[in-house]
């Protein structure tokens, strides 16, 4: 199987920031590879280097077997791209929208239509199709915008945190969609800042931070480097979250994090040791301690887990000049 998308130490300054510092990327035709990290790690500016609207100061990609640098006319022909905002006009209508973009792409009158109708309908936007854009909600705005990005029906789809904004129902049922375009034999570059999201949707993923991969690989390989369940305790006062972690640092036998907001302390257990035993015996040591305990579980690791391992940073923590990853346009 070849590479749909194919990137090579790609470098971007800004100034004095390194937006991209040699990033290698690779997509397999027919496949999602999800480029995940916080605000400012890169991922935008990738994306918009892969679909023609940028120029990188070093390094080489190929999109379709086509060089981006070279033969960037080429690409856009074969190409969809979604940014963080939805790029529709709010004062045309759904319709409107669609076919104004077909005609773009020089499909012709007639088909230009035909497609609009198809894609309103494929998006379940047809009651709304000869509404404005403005009365349309965050998810129906989404949903519009993605539809244009099929419209010449691309090879290669480019998504940039597609579900931004959305309320979590729209999120799933945009997850939903892109589920349907996979099995069609789309080929999906898909930026987030949610692990949920690239773990649900992706084949292979990437982590970026401060422009360099520093991780690659399935789900389960991610969280494979982690190591073992994760504890969790719950305290009722956080006055106590300090015998919390002490615990826990010493049953689990790593460092643990710590989410003050909820009062929740947490683990991964190492060496071997079983969780069970992990897990009764923090109780035990707590309740000796009086520590009193609204909630605790054991639960496998998970993105969230492998991306603080690896970054030391939580995923959706700003890193970097988060203004240099301003939306992508299609």
């Amino acid at each position: 199987m070849s590479d749909a998308v194919l990137a090579e130490g790609l470098v971007k300054t800004y100034g004095s920031v390194r937006a991209l510092d040699g990033l290698d990327l690779a997509v397999p035709e027919g496949s999602v590879l999800a480029l995940l990290g916080p605000n400012g790690a890169g991922k935008t500016t990738a994306v918009r280097v892969l679909t023609t609207l940028l120029l990188p100061d070093a390094g080489r990609a190929e999109v379709a077997g086509i060089d981006v640098l070279r033969r960037p006319r080429e690409v856009r022909a074969l190409i969809g791209l979604s940014g963080q905002y939805a790029a529709v006009d709010e004062y045309l209508t759904g319709y409107e929208n669609l076919d104004m973009i077909a005609r773009l792409y020089h499909l012709g009158r007639g088909p230009s239509r035909t497609r609009a109708r198809e894609l309103l309908a494929q998006f379940d936007l047809e009651d709304a199709a000869d509404r404005p854009v403005k009365t349309y909600s965050g998810g129906m705005r989404r949903r519009l915008d993605l539809a244009g990005a099929l419209i010449a029906r691309p090879q290669v789809l480019f998504l940039d945190e597609p579900t931004t904004g959305l309320d979590p129902r729209s999120r799933t049922d945009m997850w939903a969609t892109l589920a349907e375009l996979v099995a069609g034999g789309a080929t999906l570059l898909l930026t987030t800042q949610y692990l949920e999201e690239a773990d649900r949707l992706a084949d292979g993923i990437v982590v970026v931070d401060h422009g360099k991969v520093i991780a690659r690989g399935t789900a389960d390989e991610l969280k494979a480097q982690v190591g073992g369940e994760v504890v969790e305790v719950v305290v009722a006062e956080a006055a106590r979250i300090p015998d919390a972690v002490r615990v826990l640092t010493d049953l689990a036998g790593g460092p643990p994090t710590v989410d003050d907001h909820v009062r929740r302390v947490s683990a991964t257990i190492k060496d071997g040791r079983p969780a069970a035993g992990v897990l009764i015996a923090t109780l035990r040591e707590l309740d000796a301690e009086a520590v009193v305990v609204h909630d605790v579980a054991v639960r496998r690791p998970t993105l969230d887990d492998v991306f603080l391992a690896l970054t030391g940073h939580a995923a959706e923590e700003p890193a970097g000049d988060s203004a240099l990853e301003g939306a992508g346009s299609r």
